[in-house]
């Protein structure tokens, strides 16, 4: 079966309405699918926030949006609420069994002796944020300290950044650190400080079961028809695009 044949047949509890409802209904657009990991993990948020700082785009390119997250249904309240992401465009999968059909990394999954499946998957999440099993990620973290003059600014000059353990932060301050028109040093590092005490501070809405925290996710872009224009499978935390500079610069590529 192919991946949009898979899809096509599959139900969820959407978040709007509680309800199990197919993921994909008729469509006469391209449609933007995307297979989120644990929903408090700081890559979804991450994800919901470019998505919204391109919504624009997405409505030029007159294209839907479907995401499935590992959790339930109060774990995407609670990820709407803080990303703004559309409820009604939200499903979720508690046991990430649609992540396992359609072959995605389930990242490490180590069995330690005497730990249950939670705390070795809390274990096996520590040793993928130092790298193994994770290529890439340590690089990644850095690029968010060091500033990338690839990548866009992030926070406006006049946005006041709040809810981190610092003080609130405004956005003219990182001229400070290198000027402006890019990804400045510690810029991306704050907007991820914010995501991660938003998560830790709700965890257990966020992360009802530990047991799925490694699964990683993908990203799959289908015509009107079902034909698969792109796709970008997750191989490590802090790798949920291509171009982690500018995660959705694949979009630049469509007619």
């Amino acid at each position: 079966m192919t991946i949009y044949s898979i899809l096509k047949q599959t139900q969820r509890e959407l978040v709007s309405s509680g309800n199990r409802e197919p993921i994909l209904g008729s469509n006469d657009r391209k449609t933007l699918v995307l297979l989120w990991s644990q929903l408090g993990d700081f890559d979804n948020l991450e994800y919901a926030w470019w998505l919204n700082r391109e919504s624009q785009q997405l409505k030029t390119l007159g294209m839907s949006v479907k995401a499935i997250g590992i959790g339930d249904r109060n774990s995407g309240i609670k990820f709407c609420q803080y990303t703004g992401f559309p409820p009604e465009c939200l499903y979720v999968d508690p046991t990430a069994e649609l992540h396992r059909q359609l072959g995605l990394y389930q990242g490490l999954t180590v069995k330690f002796p005497f730990l249950s499946a939670k705390y070795s998957a809390l274990l096996n999440l520590m040793l993928m944020c130092a790298g193994i099993g994770s290529p890439g990620t340590l690089s990644e973290v850095f690029r968010g300290y060091k500033g990338d003059r690839t990548a866009p600014q992030l926070i406006a000059d006049e946005q006041v950044v709040e809810d981190t353990p610092l003080p609130a932060i405004k956005g003219s301050m990182f001229k400070l650190a290198g000027g402006s028109g890019f990804q400045r040093p510690f810029e991306l590092a704050t907007l991820r400080l914010r995501n991660m005490s938003e998560v830790l501070s709700n965890w257990n809405t966020y992360v009802p079961d530990a047991s799925y925290l490694t699964q990683r996710g993908g990203t799959f872009l289908f015509d009107a028809g079902g034909k698969l224009l792109y796709e970008h499978r997750d191989r490590n935390i802090l790798g949920f695009a291509a171009n982690m500079s500018n995660p959705l610069s694949f979009l630049l590529d469509l007619d």
